[in-house]
């Protein structure tokens, strides 16, 4: 791979189609260093074992659904940008695609350039939800549910267990009720024991007090 390949942010492309895919790559060369994956498998694997810039991923896969890799990946807790390349483009195709995860939906054929602009916007939206909060010596990434630890490393935390703690980040200096983060983060008419609960999963997710109880008042961020 050259120097200038490998400055460019990596971005992983799974579509099997023998035409479609290597044009692809062609398309995206200039702006991208793009790894190519014929199936889901294969996709799963590369999208697992490294960061990718964004993916884009057809739907009609030979060993399933594309559908159904999103929804892995986003309960592995993989928050990369997604883009659906498919030819599947009815309503119910493009809203289905969008509730299992993805962040776009384009359907084929389609143009370089367009393809290309909407890498660009999810892409930087992504960067500007996902800056990193330091806890400690800890980089918590709110959006993708990602603790980095010095301690453990890499740590996935559930979508309730990254808002309780993205919340708590937020006011790092303040106490925060469990009336208030029970407003916050849970649904109506769950009992206020639900907090200390999540509170819980999070310190033996962590092994960590990332959460400090402060008696009688309730929780704040801790300093593992």
């Amino acid at each position: 791979m050259s120097e200038r390949a490998t400055a460019l942010p990596p971005l992983l492309l799974i579509e099997d189609d023998p035409r479609i895919g290597p044009m692809t790559v062609a398309m995206l060369a200039n702006d991208y260093a793009v790894e190519l994956a014929i199936d889901a498998a294969t996709g799963f694997r590369l999208a697992t074992g490294r960061d990718f810039a964004a993916i884009v991923l057809d739907r009609r896969l030979p060993d399933g659904d594309g559908l159904d890799l999103v929804r892995t990946l986003r309960a592995d807790g993989r928050g990369v940008p997604i883009i659906l390349l498919t030819a599947l483009g009815s309503l119910d195709d493009r809203v289905g695609g969008l509730d299992a995860g993805a962040d776009d939906y384009l359907v084929k054929p389609f143009a370089a350039p367009e393809l290309l602009a909407r890498l660009r916007a999810i892409t930087r939206e992504h960067s500007d939800r996902d800056a990193a909060i330091m806890i400690g010596d800890w980089e918590f990434r709110p959006t993708t549910r990602i603790i980095n630890s010095p301690y453990s490393g890499r740590i996935v935390l559930s979508r309730t267990e990254a808002e309780l703690l993205h919340l708590l980040a937020r006011h790092p200096d303040q106490t925060l009720s469990r009336e208030r983060i029970l407003r916050s983060v849970f649904s109506p008419g769950d009992a206020v024991g639900t907090v200390d609960t999540y509170v819980h999963h999070l310190r033996k997710k962590t092994d960590r007090d990332i959460v400090t109880t402060v008696r009688g008042q309730g929780y704040r961020v801790g300093n593992p």
